[in-house]
């Protein structure tokens, strides 16, 4: 599997069922925002490579939050959610975090949603 034939079925898989609690209401105008922990663990779950975790701060400063994108194993940065950024939303440098096994202690509901909605599609196609 490659990121262009899996991309499109993450995509579609965003609800919000899979919306991080914190960015609630989800909005279809802004489907990636609150999804990016679940996506990128979903991606690592299907493609493997790395997790990375920078800072998210208002330009005005403050925190807003925090950003979770993947690094493939060729050094591929892969970052489906970016979009859900704002302009005065700014990400800080990523730092690699090691994906502790189980499920995760954060959101664990959404990536098991995500994760297989995504998985279904993918069979579905075949």
């Amino acid at each position: 599997m490659d990121l262009a034939e899996l991309e499109p079925h993450v995509r579609a898989s965003w609800s919000t069922g899979t919306c991080d609690p914190v960015d609630l209401p989800w909005s279809a105008a802004n489907p990636a925002r609150g999804q990016c922990g679940v996506t990128a663990m979903v991606l690592h779950d299907l493609l493997g490579g790395e997790l990375l975790v920078a800072e998210v701060r208002y330009a005005a400063g403050g925190q807003q939050g925090w950003h979770t994108w993947n690094r493939l194993s060729d050094g591929t940065v892969v970052d489906l959610t970016r979009e859900q950024l704002a302009p005065h939303e700014l990400v800080g440098a990523p730092r690699v975090v090691v994906r502790p096994p189980g499920p995760p202690g954060r959101c664990p509901e959404q990536y098991v949603l995500l994760r297989d909605t995504v998985v279904a599609r993918l069979a579905a196609r075949d």
